[in-house]
């Protein structure tokens, strides 16, 4: 007897729920087979399930197929019902057939025995991708998800086709054709090869965006509101004219946006098309209609018992007869997304009041005045439970806690989960996206607070580089920013060092052919653990050696050599505000010079030998609020004033200081390291940086600073050391005599700081000004990167008589910074310096030109 005497109709499964089985195939309903035979059976009945066959295999085997349905030999089962529907469900679910047939085989007694009748989708064997290059086509291959085994269905095929059309329409291709067919390989059982070919054609640029039923607004200030979408004219670069279907879409809401800010709250776009020209380019036709403008009418306040309506309008800053502004009310009621957000649902999150509501309801249109009311539901204040910290598996939880600003039992304050991000962030042991999780119970008016931090490095390996005074300038050293020196001789603790407590280590190698420079830093940043207050101690010992600028040579037996240390407190205050901090430091340095010509003012001979000593005592007052990372701040500023001072040992130690008349070399030697031995003088400086966030991930940072250097005794002059260096790219060539180096870049280092004489021998003033555009391009805990363009102005003066504020050497350029926490900072500049050097030809000065500064270990 053949197989279709043993065949009849099993049973047709319910249209609706077959519908949404196949996955490329949709079917109505289960086929039929017509037999010569007829199988009678009991619909709704339960029969026991005797076995399944599979036909239309090539590639699986039966019992996998039968693995997929779920079904068991001996279960009962009803024909039809729920379980013969699972397993038809379950194969097309498994994405590996493309149809599936089930049929009643045979009937023994309560026993039924089923047959499935499948076909298998075929396997991609194959990819070709022609009409674009190699490396362009293995890309697309990678981009599509396009893989060797895959199976091959119609969706397949379709988003496929789309995906690849849709690339090149975003790229302005809008006449991009994909064709893509599919082959039988031969090789293979059930396996096909893709060819796919690609014509991308020309790019397309909009010719002119047409607007029609415009008034309040020109073409050109529409043209301007749309961002994404631009038509093209000559001499555009920094915008293409390519033509993207969801960039247009949001520039027209843009319009309406912008309209509605305007006061047309009723303003709409009837219609929007695109118009092919005969030069293969398309014009842009929107057609608007405007509406009437509106305008505030009376603001009234519902539901306020905590604060009353007058102290709720400083907020809201909205009067009687203002134009109509959605996008300021809806900002100035909830907020507009920023951390210092003025507005009022951030003033009661702030007091306590998290399960507050504040809503603006428009209750009255007349004419073109627009009444608001602003309904407030205060409810009861909420009170912090809970305060955890997850993520940080190297710091210790104590370290973060104090810096936390939210504990509990506190009132529940949005602007205290904000200020705890930042200095999460100030530490600088963590990727910047610190993540608080508010958890309310709105029962018990509690709420608990969990932040989530991701651990990047907390030692660095600095290698920093740089090219000055004829060699090139090296430095290794290593800082430990999360040090832990209790545990410094507890072995299970290094992993591979004890780490955890936040201190800070640091050892420190810097040299070149004419110096080299060791340095031992620590700093403990809770002292006691208790309060906010950190004590710093360094000592560090340079060499540096005469350098002979016209034969290119160092002289060894000629030398500098100091010896220093010193000791700091710094304080964190709580007024004017916390982000005040009070720091004191005394240090002290040993100069040796040994046969070493260090200038010394207007003298005609160079002081060579001697002892000289330096003991200071400096005092800084900081108020940093920048945030909320390092690296790259987005809000917020940094501002110092710092004096630096010895005592005026010249007033009261007796001597005249009066040079001997035509005294002998030795002479003036000997009166040099007298006048010098306790060197005297104070340093006034200001520095101050603002964060300004311009949109999305781009930053303006505005700088100033500006330095003098005093003396007590007009007689004793300006001491020798503690001098200002200008130009270049900032870093400190490792002479620890005192000097600051300031970068200005497009110039050489230190070549705006020569002295009356000709030589560089550091200025007594400096002043410098500087805007830095920044953009972030990531900020992962792996690497953060961020590209700038900047202009810098500043110079050095040797006395007040040279002193003017305006006279400055400018510079502009563009750079890039990447840190990477094992290595600190690196980055590379491009600088143009605009004008020429000091004592440079008066006639025909050159300017300094174009200069590259590559940034290693420090950030300007």
């Amino acid at each position: 007897m053949n197989k279709n005497s043993f065949l009849t109709a099993l049973f047709i499964i319910a249209f609706s729920a077959l519908s949404t089985q196949a996955q490329d195939t949709p079917k109505d309903s289960i086929p039929t087979k017509e037999a010569t035979g007829k199988i009678n059976y009991e619909k709704g009945k339960e029969y026991i399930l005797g076995g399944i066959t599979v036909t239309g295999l090539q590639k699986f085997t039966e019992q996998t197929v039968r693995v997929y349905t779920g079904l068991i030999d001996g279960q009962t089962i009803k024909l039809p019902g729920d379980k013969l529907t699972s397993a038809i469900k379950k194969l097309y679910e498994s994405k590996q057939f493309s149809d599936v047939d089930v049929y009643l085989a045979k009937l023994d007694g309560e026993t039924v025995y089923l047959q499935f009748v499948v076909t298998e989708l075929p396997q991609l064997n194959k990819i070709t991708i022609t009409g674009v290059g190699k490396s362009k086509a293995k890309e697309l291959q990678k981009e599509s998800e396009l893989k060797k085994g895959a199976q091959v269905t119609d969706n397949l095929i379709v988003t496929t086709r789309n995906y690849l059309k849709k690339k090149y329409t975003d790229k302005g291709f809008l006449k991009a054709k994909v064709s893509l067919n599919t082959k039988k390989d031969t090789s293979d059982t059930n396996s096909v090869d893709m060819n796919i070919f690609i014509d991308k054609g020309n790019r397309i640029k909009i010719k002119d965006i047409i607007f029609i039923g415009n008034d309040a607004l020109s073409d050109g200030q529409l043209r301007g509101v749309m961002k994404n979408t631009k038509r093209k004219f000559f001499g555009r670069f920094w915008k293409t004219s390519k033509y993207i279907q969801d960039d247009y879409q949001k520039d027209l809401e843009g319009i309406l946006e912008r309209y509605s800010e305007l006061g047309y709250r009723d303003a709409r776009i009837l219609s929007d098309k695109l118009v092919w020209n005969n030069d293969n380019t398309i014009n842009l036709e929107i057609k608007l209609e405007e509406g009437k403008q509106y305008r505030f009418n009376e603001i009234l306040f519902v539901g306020n018992k905590k604060y009353n309506d007058d102290f709720l309008n400083r907020f809201l800053r909205i009067d009687k007869g203002d134009i109509y502004n959605g996008k300021v009310l809806k900002e100035r009621i909830s907020g507009d997304g920023t951390p210092d957000s003025q507005d009022i649902q951030t003033l009661y999150h702030n007091n306590g009041y998290l399960f507050s509501s504040v809503n603006a309801v428009e209750t009255k249109v007349e004419n073109d005045s627009i009444t608001v009311e602003v309904r407030i539901r205060e409810d009861e204040q909420a009170t912090i439970k809970k305060v955890t910290v997850t993520g940080n598996d190297k710091t210790n939880d104590h370290v973060i806690f104090r810096e936390l600003r939210v504990k509990p039992g506190d009132l529940f304050s949005r602007e205290n989960i904000i200020r705890s991000i930042r200095e999460i962030g100030q530490l600088g042991f963590f990727d910047t996206n610190v993540t608080p999780d508010v958890k309310p119970d709105y029962q018990n008016k509690t709420a608990d607070i969990d932040f989530s931090v991701v651990e990047k490095g907390g030692s660095q390996i600095e290698l920093q580089g740089g090219y000055g005074g004829g060699s090139f300038i090296g430095t290794l050293g290593l800082s430990f920013n999360n040090f832990s020196i209790r545990n410094l001789f507890n072995k299970e603790a290094y992993k591979p060092l004890p780490m955890g407590d936040g201190q800070q280590l640091s050892l420190r190698l810097q040299a070149s052919r004419t110096y080299n420079t060791y340095s031992f830093s620590f700093t403990e940043p809770w002292l006691g653990g208790k309060t906010p207050q950190s004590l710093s101690f360094s000592v560090y010992l340079s060499n540096q050696y005469q350098y002979n600028y016209s034969t290119n040579n160092v002289n060894r037996d000629q030398s500098l050599s100091i010896l220093g240390a010193s000791v700091g407190l710094g304080k964190r205050l709580q007024w004017p505000d916390d982000y005040f901090t009070l720091s004191q430091s005394v240090s002290y340095q040993q100069i040796d010079l040994n046969n070493y010509g260090y200038r010394v003012g207007s003298s005609s001979v160079a002081l060579s030998q001697g002892d000289l000593n330096n003991l200071a005592y400096t005092i800084s007052l900081s108020r940093n609020s920048a945030g909320p990372s390092l690296i790259f701040p987005t809000y917020g500023s940094e501002f110092s004033i710092k004096a630096k001072a010895t005592l005026p040992y010249s007033l009261f130690n007796g001597k005249d200081y009066i040079e001997p008349s035509q005294p002998t070399t030795e002479q003036t030697q000997a009166y040099l390291a007298d006048k010098y031995k306790w060197l005297e003088y104070y340093k006034l400086s200001a520095k101050g940086k603002w964060y300004t966030s311009l949109a999305n991930k781009l930053v303006l940072m505005s700088n100033f600073e500006v330095g003098y250097l005093g003396s007590y005794n007009d007689k004793l002059g300006l001491t020798p050391v503690e001098r200002y260096f200008v130009g270049g790219d900032g870093i400190a060539q490792g002479q620890l005599d005192g000097r600051e180096t300031i970068g200005l870049r497009g110039y050489e280092n230190n070549s705006l700081s020569i002295g009356p004489d000709g030589q560089n021998e550091g200025g007594s003033i400096y002043n410098k000004f500087q805007l830095e555009l920044r953009y972030s391009i990531t900020d992962k805990p792996s690497a953060s990167i961020y590209t700038l363009g900047f202009l810098e102005a500043g110079n050095s003066y040797n006395n007040f008589s040279e002193y003017n504020p305006f006279e400055l050497k400018r510079s502009a350029g563009l750079g890039i910074r990447i840190f990477m926490p094992a290595f600190g900072l690196l980055g590379i500049d491009f600088a143009h310096g605009f004008d020429p050097l000091p004592g440079d030809n008066a006639i025909n000065p050159t300017k300094s030109g174009w200069q590259t500064h590559f940034i290693i270990g420090r950030q300007f």
